[in-house]
């Protein structure tokens, strides 16, 4: 399946693209240079991956690649071919959300919320890496993701509620309510 093409210039060399994006096959025609933010966005139709710095310095662009977080903005496409993309609409369990999303809301991680995706793709991570971090984990975690409206304080009071509960012995049920999908045609 061929999703929007990117716009291509004149004598510009392009190729086929395809990764595994929030556990769905996708393929598209990417030019050579192409960054992968570029093609989440406009390519796939992910919109959840921010452009903030362009320079790798302020973490809204995280994606996970195989699990690891990196930075979308400073990523080739082409370097992420055939990969396992997850961005922050992959992060929940069909219409119920995972862990850290649900305390970002209760603890009120998210103010302004352009940064969180990123927060919570590289949270998200932490959490499936080691369920039960310190606080100073936690806080060595997020420090490549900048905030300007939290303090950072109610970001590792969300990651330390996430690890609670799933490191809990009986996981409660989700308290979070099933919601449309707002871009279907997406799979998000």
């Amino acid at each position: 399946m061929v999703a929007h093409p990117l716009p291509v210039e004149n004598g510009v060399s392009t190729r086929s693209w395809s990764a595994s994006v929030n556990g769905r096959n996708r393929q598209i025609i990417i030019r050579d240079h192409d960054i992968l933010l570029d093609v989440l966005r406009d390519g796939v139709g992910t919109l959840g991956a921010k452009r903030g710095c362009d320079m790798g310095t302020c973490g809204c662009c995280s994606v996970l690649i195989d699990g690891k977080p990196k930075l979308s903005c400073m990523t080739l496409a082409v370097e992420a071919e055939g990969c396992e993309i997850t961005t922050v609409e992959g992060l929940a369990d069909g219409h119920h959300l995972h862990p850290i999303q649900a305390m970002f809301a209760e603890c009120g991680g998210s103010q302004c919320g352009f940064c969180t995706p990123g927060f919570l793709v590289v949270c998200a991570a932490l959490l499936e890496s080691n369920p039960s971090p310190s606080r100073e984990e936690a806080q060595d975690a997020i420090e490549g993701n900048l905030c300007r409206c939290t303090g950072y304080q109610q970001i590792v009071d969300s990651i330390m509620e996430a690890s609670e509960i799933i490191t809990s012995e009986e996981r409660p049920v989700s308290n979070t309510r099933p919601a449309s999908n707002p871009h279907p045609e997406y799979g998000g």
